[in-house]
């Protein structure tokens, strides 16, 4: 049996009707254009609807379709609209062809019309990297901790790709660290051995392009960096705003006496006797070169032969909320992250201090009091990151959110400098797009049956009318 086609209509759908067959019948219908209703609390949404659209998003992205697709975040007037829409169309099951017709005659239709000029790419845009540091005491060939987490979200709208998660939440326990430890090495007595270095790292979501582009800069371009020399181990901070699960992502696993396998046992210290309630193990998956894309940012340290890994609270990086518009603020943990941010903290210190070879006892922790995460400074950062979209696409080097990174990065560190990584022109790895916003108008119209039987009924009415004059004229012409 045919499809109904819906060439030059506009098909709605709320997020909790949508499934990936009624979008795919809708492409196949040679719909005129696709319509996605979000809500605007997204709190409201029952998890399985969240977690069905986060799996379905990977589909969206990698099916190509002429159909132009819109997500909208609904409001009464398109409720409105799409109320209406649903009762023109369910009553086209009327049993009565009169009902059908008279209803298809009156009923109100809308008009959709998008404003905005065809998308095309943009042309040199810089994604930016920030990067910041604090000096170890003791020497000038000291060992140095890398911390990175890239900022920018990912998802199937980038205007509605939020990122609390993934990756807010490293943005949010990176900045705190570099509070936390700015304080330690301000005082002598706790000024350690280590040099750390922080980056918040641009394009994550891009194949951590961010990320390839500082280590050319501080491998291949330059005589004088600290990744050139004694480099302990990169933690890379991505995901970690949820669950009772902490992984450490590693691409090969570390030798036993390493400064890696130091961070490994400690993590392990700190979750068995701070927080017995956090289920902490190692993942160890190889680079694989032959995929298009790598799956953790490490693993870009890795190829540089660089030792790393990635800390997160999910067991793979297939997982959907790492790109998806669904990673909002109301399904980020305070509580997960301020206890992820301890961990952290708490294992960093007993590595650098040598806490464990001295004898001190994994109960005891160091960031306590004066010194203590701040929940009330780690809910507002996410808060700020999360209360506009982080689009790698959105973001140009002038952009509010990267000023106000190398704010709070400057408040704590030192030498903070900015990195720009550009697409090479002739062969570009990446490719941004314009237009990724339009205004949508509805006018209210009537049906082209409107005007038909508007027609009939005039003629109809101008045709009795001339009957009765003729009528009366004929009666008048009797009478005489």
């Amino acid at each position: 049996m045919a499809e109904f086609v819906l060439s030059r209509r506009c098909v709605m759908v709320r997020l909790i009707d949508f499934s990936y067959e009624k979008y795919q019948k809708a492409l196949r219908q040679s719909a005129g254009a696709v319509v996605i209703i979000l809500p605007q609390n997204m709190s409201t949404v029952p998890q399985d609807i969240v977690q069905q659209f986060m799996e379905l998003e990977p589909e969206l992205l990698a099916t190509e379709t002429i159909v132009p697709v819109y997500f909208a975040l609904e409001d009464e007037e398109l409720l409105s609209i799409y109320t209406q829409t649903q009762i023109s169309s369910s009553s086209q099951g009327s049993s009565s062809a009169a009902e059908v017709l008279l209803h298809t005659a009156t009923a109100n239709g809308f008009q959709m019309v998008t404003s905005g000029a065809q998308s095309k790419a943009v042309s040199d845009w810089a994604i930016t990297s920030l990067e910041g540091r604090l000096t170890g005491a003791g020497g000038e060939d000291l060992p140095t901790i890398v911390l990175v987490a890239h900022y920018d979200s990912f998802g199937v709208a980038p205007w509605l790709s939020y990122g609390a998660d993934s990756n807010g939440s490293g943005v949010a326990i990176l900045l705190e660290l570099a509070r936390l430890f700015s304080r330690l090495y301000s005082y002598k007595r706790t000024h350690a051995g280590y040099n750390l270095l922080f980056f918040l790292s641009g394009g994550g979501k891009f194949n951590y392009q961010g990320t390839k582009r500082w280590l050319e800069d501080n491998l291949d371009h330059t005589d004088s960096s600290l990744l050139q020399d004694n480099v302990a181990f990169v933690l890379c901070l991505d995901t970690l705003g949820n669950s009772d699960n902490l992984h450490l992502h590693v691409s090969k696993p570390p030798k036993e006496g390493s400064p890696q396998h130091a961070l490994l046992k400690e993590l392990e210290t700190v979750a068995a006797h701070q927080h017995p309630d956090l289920k902490f193990s190692m993942v160890h998956k190889k680079i694989n070169l032959a995929d298009d894309t790598l799956a953790w940012e490490h693993e870009r340290f890795g190829i540089r032969r660089l030792p790393a890994f990635t800390l997160s609270h999910l067991d793979s990086h297939r997982s959907p909320e790492r790109h998806s518009i669904m990673d909002m603020r109301s399904v980020s943990s305070l509580e997960g992250l301020s206890r992820n941010t301890k961990v952290i903290a708490e294992a960093l210190a007993r590595v650098m201090y040598n806490l464990t070879e001295k004898g001190v006892s994994g109960d005891l922790q160091i960031f306590t009091e004066q010194m203590q995460v701040q929940e009330d400074q780690l809910a507002s950062l996410v808060d700020w990151l999360t209360a506009q979209p982080r689009a790698a696409q959105l973001l140009d080097k002038d952009s509010s959110i990267v000023n106000t990174l190398e704010y709070h990065l400057n408040r704590y560190l030192k030498d903070v400098r900015r990195h720009l990584v550009r697409a090479d022109k002739r062969d570009p790895e990446f490719v941004f797009y314009d237009q990724l916003k339009q205004t949508m108008n509805a006018y209210r119209v009537k049906p082209a049956i409107f005007d038909l039987l508007l027609a009939v009924c005039i003629a109809s009415y101008l045709g009795v009318l001339y009957l009765a004059v003729q009528v009366r004229h004929m009666f008048r012409q009797i009478d005489f």
